[in-house]
């Protein structure tokens, strides 16, 4: 009688993609000069044009380094060695930004507050036609952007205080809030829930849904969507808050 057989189920191109990545790693630090990207394409049976995306990610994580046209060991490697207390808080949340933009595909970023503004250090473009780009390194407005009110709605009201008696605030579009009043009640609301949300405030035909990130306490940043207008609906923004929450969630508990 013949003996019934399973057959092992193909790969799946993500599958393939996860251990051509580790088969990289594996091959370039068993070696102890840089390789070139055809020694490795012939050595591991990698089509050059899959290679050239997967060195190009490995070199952005620092897991390896590009010097000319060869590649060695990069010091992400050692990082990931290293106890947590040695990450900062942008290797914190970079896995977890990542995420949040891959399951919605729109641009989500990380904050911080640098005095009476914000800035984006970690952030991720959507992949769609029409998206919204989030500068990084560049200081932005707290009254203008989801991620910098929710910020405001987490400092202490002698703070609050200053800020609006320190700052000039811009009207960048006609939907822009400037008005102290108006602020401070979006303000109250926002620390009743965590959110904050803005409506075309900062560019022409843009929505921003941010959360407070706390840690031990102490708001520390927030983490932000940004969508065009014509994608958003109940259902979206529900989904979104949902994600925002686990997120931050993920964040809180270190």
């Amino acid at each position: 009688m013949a003996e019934a057989t399973t057959k092992a189920p193909a790969q799946n191109s993500q599958v393939k993609s996860a251990t051509r990545t580790l088969d990289i790693i594996e091959y370039v630090v068993a070696h102890d000069r840089p390789l070139v990207a055809q020694e490795i394409a012939t050595a591991l049976g990698i089509p050059v044009s899959s290679l050239s995306y997967l060195l190009s990610t490995l070199v952005d994580r620092q897991y390896l380094e590009r010097q000319g046209r060869r590649y060695s060991a990069g010091p992400g490697l050692a990082r990931l060695q290293t106890s947590g207390g040695s990450y900062t808080l942008r290797d914190r949340a970079a896995p977890l930004v990542r995420t949040l933009r891959m399951q919605l595909d729109e641009t989500t970023s990380f904050f911080i507050r640098e005095g009476w503004e914000i800035e984006a250090i970690v952030t991720e473009s959507s992949e769609q036609a029409l998206r919204y780009s989030v500068p990084s390194g560049q200081r932005l407005p707290m009254h203008a952007l989801a991620a910098g009110k929710v910020l405001l709605a987490a400092l202490p009201e002698e703070d609050l205080d200053r800020y609006f008696a320190e700052t000039e605030r811009a009207q960048f579009t006609p939907s822009t809030v400037t008005d102290e009043a108006t602020l401070r009640a979006q303000i109250a609301e926002s620390r009743e829930t965590g959110f904050a949300t803005t409506d075309e405030e900062f560019s022409r035909g843009i929505e921003g849904i941010a959360r407070v990130v706390k840690i031990d306490g102490n708001p520390v940043g927030s983490i932000s969507v940004a969508v065009p207008k014509v994608r958003v609906d109940a259902a979206f923004e529900s989904r979104v808050r949902d994600l925002l929450d686990k997120t931050a969630a993920l964040l809180e508990g270190g």
